[in-house]
Parts: C-alpha cells; structure tokens; sequence
C-alpha cells in the first residue's frame, strides 16, 4: 500500500476522502500557530487579510463591534468563507497575494489599508503596495513556530502546505524518492530546491492537495 504524509493535520472529511481511496495516511503539524496580544486599530476601513489565521486574530478583536462600513480583501476561498462566517463583507478575493495586490492598485489606489499578517509572510504583497505609493500599515498577528519531527521511515507521497512545513519537514528528514504535493507555486518554488517530483495543486486548496495524491497513486498502482 502506498502512503501519504500530510504535514498538517486534517478534518475528519479530508481524512475520509484519502482514506476511501485505499491509500496509507500518516499526518502531524510540522508548523504550530501562536496568536499574539497587539492592539489591531479599528478605525480603518479596508482590511487585508491572507490567510485564517489572520482572520481568527482579527475575529477576537471585533466581537461586539459595528462592522457594517468594514471592507475586506483577502486571499484564499477558506480565508474567504471564515470571514463570511464571521459577518465580514469581503470586496474581493484572489488565489494569490500577488493578484491581490494587482486588484489593490488597480481599483483602491487612493485608499488606505490595514494588513494582519503572519511573522512568516512572503513579501509579495507589501512590496507591491509599497513600490505603488498605496498607504497601509501592518500589523503582525501571528507567529508561526516550526515543530521538528523525525520519521524513521520514507513515504511515497508527502503533502505540503507552506514553504515552512517544507523547511519543518528537512529538519529532521530526507525527501529521497518522495513525489511532492504542493498547495501552490509559492510552496512549489520551495520544494523545487529539494526534488524535481513535483506536483501542484490546481487550486490551492488543501483537498485538491488531496485530490491531486489521491488522482496520482491510485492511476500509478
């Protein structure tokens, strides 16, 4: 039986779904989120948000508050539906950071803007808006701490989310042989320094991550 590495953790339908297919499973957090206590100013009105964790930090600061003038632009559909979730209008939403900040410049140039970010963030998107004069500030909201963790063993497939749990991973293990599934071209651009096996997702997504082993194994077998 061929078995996947996932190196995140995944919902019990996400499990289902690989399991279903006849394909081994191991998963653990290569990566471990702290929220941190900083002061997020609520006087603006437009908001950049690129990923959930953002948006859970930026939830807890607005409980009870009037949010009906908030206008948000975010990356990603999870990231999008956690703000729906949460009552938050979002004007727009890309796959990637960088067609984000392409809209950005397009169509709010002469708006000013709130980014909650990760200690981790690319700098995509800071550096577009800064080399385009847009006004904003940024707020971290959010560390990500790398969990190491040794596996005595390979795997035929490994499930990668971020350049981080690329990094989290190597720390302790090889690649080898292992064909690599990546949620993007940026978590792409990491694992091309380690193995040319290769293998991104057609929306980043973490199911069509699934998919795209699932799709993989069970036409190789």
């Amino acid at each position: 039986m061929k078995t996947v590495l996932s190196t995140k953790k995944l919902s019990s339908p996400q499990k289902e779904l690989f399991l279903n297919s006849g394909l081994g499973l191991v998963e653990y957090d290569a990566l471990q989120i702290e929220f941190l206590d900083v002061n997020i100013p609520l006087e603006y009105t437009h908001y950049i948000l690129t990923s959930k964790n953002s948006v859970k930090a930026f939830v807890k600061k607005i409980e009870n508050r009037d949010t009906s003038n908030f206008q948000v632009f975010c990356v990603g559909e999870k990231t999008k539906a956690l703000l729906e979730e949460n009552g938050l209008r979002v004007v727009k939403m890309t796959e990637y950071a960088s067609e984000l900040a392409q809209y950005i410049i397009k169509e709010h140039h002469d708006d000013s803007f709130l980014f909650l970010s990760g200690n981790q963030r690319r700098d995509t998107l800071p550096k577009a808006l800064t080399e385009n004069n847009i006004r904003y500030k940024e707020v971290v909201v959010y560390k990500t701490h790398i969990v190491p963790r040794a596996f005595q063993r390979d795997f035929d497939g490994i499930l990668f989310f971020s350049p981080s749990g690329i990094r989290s991973y190597l720390l302790e293990n090889s690649i080898n042989s292992s064909t690599l599934f990546c949620i993007g071209t940026t978590t792409a651009a990491e694992a091309k320094k380690h193995s040319d096996n290769i293998i991104i997702a057609n929306k980043p997504t973490v199911e069509n991550v699934l998919v795209q082993a699932i799709n993989h194994f069970t036409r190789h077998d």
